[in-house]
C-alpha cells in the first residue's frame, strides 16, 4: 500500500479532492488544515500500487510542485487486504516506484564502490586459497545486482540516459573488482605471501575461466531472479544469485593478471562478458514480459 501526502492551496482544495476521488485505486481521502502554511490544506490518501502512475501524472498535471507532495510505501499489518493488479503495476509495485529505485541505484555512489571493493578483496582471497566459502561471502557483499536491474529498467522504459548511467556504474564496479584483485594478488606475490609456485589455473576455482552451457543457463536464471527481487525489494536476499556470475569471474581475472597466468585471464574475461550480457538480457525480458501481462482482477496476498 502507498500513501499520498500533499499540500494544496485552499482555493484549489475542492478541485484537488475531486480529482483524487475520481482516480480508481485512491481511497480513504482525508483533508485537514496545513499547520505549516496559512491558507492551505493537507490531503492524505491510501493508494493502490497500480494507481500510483496515474496518480503522479494527475498530480503533475494539476500543477502540484515536487516539494508539495510525497508518495511513500506503507506496510499494512491488518486486516488482510487485496491489491489491484493491472496495467502499469508490477505485482503490487508501480512503475513510478520501480523507476525511482532504478534511478537511485544507477548512480556511482561511494557506498557502492566501497561494498564492491570489499567484495573484490574477499573474492580474490577466495580464488587464491581455493575457498568456496570466501567466494560465497564476496557474492553476498557485492551490490552489482542494483545497476544490472537499473539498466534493465532503463531499457524497458525507453530511458536511455538511465540505462547508460546504470551500465557505466556496473562496468566501473566490475572494473574495480578486477583492479583490486590484481593489485592485491601482485602485492601478495611481491611480499612472498602467495604459496610457492602459485598458478591460478591450478586453483580449484579454475572453472571460473571456462564457458559451457551452464554459464548461459545460470546467467539467464540469475537475471530473472534478480529482476523479480529488485521489484519486491528483496535484492539483499537474491544478490548472491546475480553475483555468482559476475564477482567470481572478475576476481579470477584480476588474480590471473596480478599473480601470473595471463593466458587464463582471457577465459575469465569471456565468461564475465557473457554473464553480464545475459544477465541484462534476461532481466530486461523479465520486466518487459510483466509490462505486457493482461490486467488482472483483485487477488489476495
Amino acid at each position: 500500500m502507498l500513501r499520498l501526502r500533499s499540500s494544496v492551496a485552499d482555493h484549489r482544495a475542492d478541485d484537488f479532492g475531486e480529482m483524487l476521488r475520481d482516480l480508481e485505486g485512491v481511497t480513504r481521502i482525508v483533508r485537514q488544515d496545513d499547520a505549516s502554511a496559512a491558507g492551505a490544506f493537507v490531503f492524505v490518501a491510501d493508494v493502490e500500487p497500480v494507481a500510483a502512475d496515474a496518480l503522479v501524472e494527475a498530480v503533475d498535471e494539476f500543477g502540484i510542485g515536487a516539494h508539495d507532495y510525497v508518495l511513500t510505501r506503507v506496510e499494512v499489518v491488518a486486516p488482510q487486504h487485496h491489491h489491484h493488479f493491472g496495467e502499469g503495476g508490477v505485482d503490487g509495485y508501480s512503475w513510478v516506484e520501480v523507476v525511482g529505485q532504478a534511478k537511485a541505484n544507477s548512480r556511482l555512489l561511494a557506498r557502492y564502490l566501497a561494498l564492491i571493493n570489499v567484495a573484490a578483496v574477499i573474492a580474490a582471497c577466495g580464488v587464491i586459497t581455493s575457498s568456496s566459502i570466501l567466494i560465497v561471502g564476496a557474492m553476498a557483499v557485492s551490490p552489482d545486482l542494483l545497476p544490472i536491474c537499473a539498466t534493465a529498467v532503463g531499457l524497458v522504459r525507453g530511458r536511455r540516459s538511465l540505462a547508460r548511467r546504470a551500465l557505466f556504474t556496473l562496468i566501473a564496479g566490475l572494473g574495480l573488482v578486477v583492479v583490486t584483485a590484481m593489485v592485491l594478488s601482485a602485492l601478495l606475490k611481491w611480499t612472498g605471501f602467495l604459496p610457492d609456485g602459485f598458478q591460478v589455473e591450478e586453483s580449484a576455482l579454475s572453472t571460473l575461466a571456462k564457458t559451457d552451457y551452464t554459464t548461459v543457463l545460470v546467467a539467464l536464471a540469475a537475471g530473472v531472479a534478480g529482476m523479480l527481487a529488485f521489484e519486491t525489494r528483496a535484492s539483499a536476499a537474491v544478490g548472491v544469485a546475480i553475483s555468482v556470475t559476475t564477482i567470481p569471474a572478475s576476481a579470477y581475472l584480476g588474480v590471473a593478471l596480478g599473480a601470473g597466468g595471463i593466458d587464463h585471464a582471457l577465459g575469465a574475461l569471456v565468461v564475465l562478458v557473457i554473464n553480464v550480457s545475459l544477465l541484462i538480457v534476461s532481466a530486461t525480458l523479465t520486466l518487459a514480459a510483466q509490462q505486457r501481462l493482461p490486467n488482472r482482477s483483485r487477488a489476495p496476498i
